[in-house]
């Protein structure tokens, strides 16, 4: 037996940039074994499994799963897979591991609402953070930015960096980086851009060596920044960049509402093009 899927290059208006997502339709059979061994086989930085949802007004329920693990959530699977599912212009709920993720979709741009709203975790040496990263003391940090570890359901270690050529030299360094990222794996490191920000992400222990557009991170940002005193009352629009240095160029949007000093709302808009599609064949479950 064989399921239909689709590739779509997310996070991107024009094919082979962006992030690439397998979205497999029709899994509700697969066990979770099988839907990993599929993830596995994609080999891509997420692959989402589409199934009928358990509440009649959502358009479906869905799993994320990376290479080497299931995710509760992610923002490149949810941005691609609600295109994909969408008529046109509207708004749908996606059931995802973490919780109902409300999509809005207008002129073939995707946003939806994070599930979570970021929150604040401990900070990070920024001494750690640079041997982590290769790079030297004076690379991380700049302004009111510090490493810090936020988590709106996955977590992630931020680490500011100075400028676009630290971004650029900045590289898992091996037993270093194993230290950094010995309780929380997951590396976004980001520089100024303009008016926004551009970014990497690095999650070698999950089997992905680099992301080149991570929405779950873009919207955990919002923690860091409103911790870094940049994120006045009301709405702030930032755009961000990445996947340059991985020649896969990724342009993401973050809207952040801030009410009485806390946050309010954060969402994530991008847009994805179809770029492949066929039929995979279901694995044995053993």
């Amino acid at each position: 037996m064989m399921l239909e899927y689709h590739v779509y290059d997310v996070f991107t208006d024009r094919p082979f940039a962006g992030n690439p997502l397998a979205v497999v339709m029709g899994a509700d059979a697969l066990s979770t074994r099988q839907m990993q061994t599929i993830a596995r086989q994609f080999n891509l930085s997420e692959t989402i499994f589409v199934m009928a949802p358990r509440h009649p007004a959502h358009r479906a329920r869905v799993r994320i799963f990376l290479p080497l693990a299931e995710i509760p959530f992610a923002g490149h699977p949810t941005i691609g897979c609600a295109l994909h599912l969408s008529a046109g212009d509207g708004d749908l709920v996606l059931e995802e591991e973490a919780g109902p993720v409300p999509v809005t979709i207008r002129d073939g741009l995707a946003e939806f609402a994070a599930p979570v709203l970021p929150q604040l975790g401990d900070a990070v040496a920024a001494d750690l953070a640079a041997a982590g990263l290769g790079l030297g003391a004076d690379q991380v940090g700049f302004g009111t930015h510090r490493p810090v570890v936020a988590h709106a359901g996955p977590a992630f270690i931020f680490v500011p960096l100075r400028d676009a050529q630290a971004l650029a030299d900045a590289r898992p360094a091996g037993a270093a980086f194993e230290a950094l990222t010995a309780r929380v794996g997951k590396v976004y490191a980001y520089a100024p851009d303009g008016a926004g920000f551009r970014a990497r992400m690095f999650a070698p222990g999950s089997g992905v060596p680099e992301d080149p557009a991570t929405g779950s991170a873009t919207a955990t940002l919002a923690a860091p920044l409103l911790a870094a005193g940049v994120l006045p009352e009301g709405e702030t629009r930032l755009s961000l960049r990445q996947g340059v240095e991985m020649g896969r160029p990724s342009q993401l949007g973050l809207r952040i509402t801030v009410r009485g000093g806390a946050l309010a709302q954060v969402c994530v808009s991008g847009r994805a093009v179809p770029v492949a599609q066929g039929r995979i064949r279901i694995p044995e479950d053993t």
